[in-house]
This record gives structure tokens, sequence and C-alpha cells, in this order.
């Protein structure tokens, strides 16, 4: 066979395991550790090794387990209720109110967890169901849910951003700042659809009757419960941002910050710290296999002259570098529907971001890029995560084709926010540029 075939045929190979019900971890690492015995001999397993041993080396990585566990510390102390509850009693007197108010508070769950599967199964548990006892239509609940918690993915502290830093050497500051915007930019495409929505149409979604709205007095006592959870994202960002503090550093204080809040409030006991780490340390070794198996296949991959290949494939592409990224996109988004966002971006960016860079566009607005479309990629049909954590929380009866038509409007959003990212870079990079040149 022409060697120039191989690094095809890693991927090829990827199939039948994955279709198996193969780990993708287990799947990357066993494709390289075959191929680079077959084609190299025993000697090539000292490469992947050291491979190995160069991803998990990095002081970068231990912020994740941090921000897993301040997450999980936040979640079982219930400030998603917290949340929702003041959201809720101040947006309730608009059309679409409770809608809002989810989005906002999956945008705010966001910046506290950058958990999806918490934020979407949270919302579903406690937004939904109002949503649906006021009368709202079944497609606009089931969507704000799908759209609001999924925000995690994008708006920081978000882990995503941190492994595709780690992977790139891409500032995580910089994807951090850039995040911010780029997750106020979709947050408010969601808001103003349900307004436009409720506003075309009042029994689409209904403000709350006068009588069920809360007093001003309910929602400032209301208020004072979100102050902690926001004051430590604004010092854990803040930090970070600030070049006060590296991301680990700021997340050692987030998780530090999260166990005080929960004292403060009276909620954490010792079966939520326990629970906590399990679930943190269950989370994190899937990340870290991911990264082992991402590694070994990609060391082996670039030995076999596949980077080369890609590269000079995008070269002689017609369409130039534009058609280029449109093309990664498509890929990335594609795999982005099969794949956790992590085992893509273990995967695919180390061979496409350095592609990009070369032909002209800036490696963190590239990165800002990929993490909107690894969102996108998270709520579309028909494999998305979030829509079967969704299905998991949704009232008896519910189908899950109408959960895939409830995502259709806000994955149209997704792609308007892409669109004017592209077209408008200046969007999500005027932040970092101002904090960092």
């Amino acid at each position: 066979m022409d060697r120039e075939l191989y690094p095809l045929l890693m991927f090829i190979s990827l199939v039948p395991l994955l279709i198996l019900g193969v780990p993708i971890s287990f799947s990357l690492a066993a494709i390289a550790i075959v191929f680079s015995y077959l084609l190299w001999g025993p000697g090539a397993l000292n490469i992947l090794a050291s491979a190995t041993w160069g991803a998990m080396n990095n002081f970068v990585i231990i912020a994740v387990p941090l921000f897993i566990f301040m997450a999980y510390i936040l979640q079982k102390t219930n400030i998603v209720e917290d949340l929702y509850d003041t959201f809720y009693k101040w947006s309730g007197a608009l059309r679409g109110g409770l809608a809002i108010a989810t989005i906002l508070v999956g945008a705010v769950l966001g910046a506290v967890s950058g958990v999806v599967a918490a934020g979407v199964i949270g919302l579903g548990l406690i937004g939904l169901p109002q949503m649906l006892k006021h009368g709202y239509n079944r497609r606009i609940a089931l969507g704000s849910v799908l759209g609001g918690g999924t925000l995690g993915q994008l708006i920081p502290p978000s882990t995503n951003m941190v492994l595709y830093g780690a992977v790139t050497g891409v500032s995580i500051g910089g994807l951090f700042a850039g995040g911010i915007s780029a997750g106020i930019l979709l947050a408010s495409l969601y808001i103003i659809y349900v307004v436009l929505r409720g506003f075309l149409d009042p029994s689409f979604a209904p403000a709350l009757a006068p009588e069920e709205r809360a007093t001003w007095k309910e929602k400032a006592v209301s208020t004072k419960n979100v102050l902690f959870p926001i004051l430590l994202i604004i010092i854990v960002l803040g930090s970070i941002l600030n070049g006060v503090a590296s991301p680990t550093e700021a997340a050692a204080f987030g998780a530090a910050g999260a166990l005080l809040i929960g004292v403060l409030n009276r909620r954490l006991t010792w079966n939520i710290v326990y629970a906590s780490c399990q679930q943190t340390l269950s989370v994190t070794a899937m990340v870290g296999w991911m990264m082992i198996g991402a590694s070994a296949f990609g060391s082996v991959f670039a030995g076999l002259g596949g980077n080369t290949l890609v590269a000079n494939l995008a070269m002689n592409m017609p369409g130039g570098a534009n058609m280029v990224f449109l093309v990664a996109a498509v890929f990335v988004f594609f795999l982005g529907m099969f794949l956790e966002p992590g085992a893509v971006i273990f995967l695919a960016v180390p061979i496409i971001a350095p592609i990009l860079a070369n032909m002209g566009f800036d490696p963190l607005w590239v990165g800002l890029a990929f993490n909107v479309l690894l969102q996108s990629a998270y709520l579309s049909p028909p494999f998305g995560f979030s829509l079967f954590y969704l299905k998991g929380c949704t009232p008896v009866g519910t189908d899950i084709v109408e959960i895939y038509k409830a995502s259709i409007p806000f994955l149209f959003l997704q792609a308007v926010c892409i669109t004017l990212i592209f077209l408008f870079p200046g969007i999500v990079m005027w932040l970092p540029r101002y904090l960092f040149g």
C-alpha cells in the first residue's frame, strides 16, 4: 500500500471501533499502538510513551479538574435554583420572560460551571416545568433550555477553552476574553428571538399574570442569593483577564470559593463534597485518557506524514483561505455531532489549527470560532449530546423528534452568530486585543 494512504487508513480504522462502542480514548490509543508496531516495530512504542508524558505533563491541565470540582459544588448546593428564582422574579412580567430567565440562568450557570450536562438538566428540571405550567409553546420552552444550557460550552471559565489552549498554545486568557463576547452575542440573539416571538404572538410566550408577579421586596430578597456566585465569577475571570493569576491558580481559588459559598449558605455537607470529588475524578479521568489516546494517535499520524498531507490538500484547495476555513468548520462541526468536544479538540485541532494559522487566520480567532462550532454541534440533531440530556429530564410523553424540532430555530441563531463572527472578527477580538494587545 502507498505510504501516503496510511494516515487516511488510521481515520477509517476509527469507524468500526466507534460503532462497536469502544470509548474514543481507547480507540485512538489502540490504533496508534497497532500502526506504530506494525510499521516501525516494538521500538516505536517509546514514542507513544513520550507523547503521553508530554501531553500529561502540562501545568495548565490542572485547571480542568479544579473548574469541574467548582461546578459540581455549586450545582449540588442549589445555586441553579437560586439563579432561576432571581431571574424568574425579575423577568416574569415580560412576554417570554420565563424563557429569557432560562437563557440568562444558562449564561450565568455557564460562567460558574461550564458543565453542559449540569446546565441542560438543571434548567430542564427547574425552568421547563414553569414555562409549560404558564402556557408557553412547547418548542420555545424546550429550545430555551437547549440554548441556555449549552452556553456553558462557550462562556468562560470553559474547560474546552482550557483544553484548546493547552493543545495549541493559544492564550487561555485571550480565549476567555473572546468567549465572553461570543457568549453575550449568542445569548442576546436567543433573547431577541424570544422577545420577537412573544411580541408577534402573545400566546406563544405569555407574561405572568399580575397576581403571580413578584413584588419589589421579593425581587430584592432573591437578588441577595446570587451575589456570592456572581462575585466568584468576577474574581475568577477578573484575575485571569488582568494577569493576576494563571488559569490554574484562578481555578484553585474558584474551587475554594465554591466551598466557602456552600458553607456560608449552610448547604455544604460531607456527602456533597464526597460526591463532587467522585464525579470530578470520573470526568477528569475521562479527559486524561482522551488526552493520552489523542496524543498517541496524533504522534503516529504526524510520523506517517498525515499533517503534511492535510496541509498540501488545503494549499491546493480551490477557493483560497476562506474555502479552507469553511471545510475545516464543517469538519469540526460534523465531528462535534458524534464525539465529545474534548475528543474533537485533541484529535482535529492539532492538525487544522496550524494550517489555518499559516494561511493568515489569527490563531486566537480560529480558537473562538471552533469553540462556537463545537457549542453548536452540542445541540444539533440527530446526535447532539444536549438533546439527550434534555430528553432524560422532560415530562413523560415528550418525543425526541419534538426536541429535534425545538432545536432548529436555535441552531439557525447559532449559524447567524458564526456568520457574524466570520464577517466581523472584531466582535470577539476587541476584548482580547484591549486586554492583551
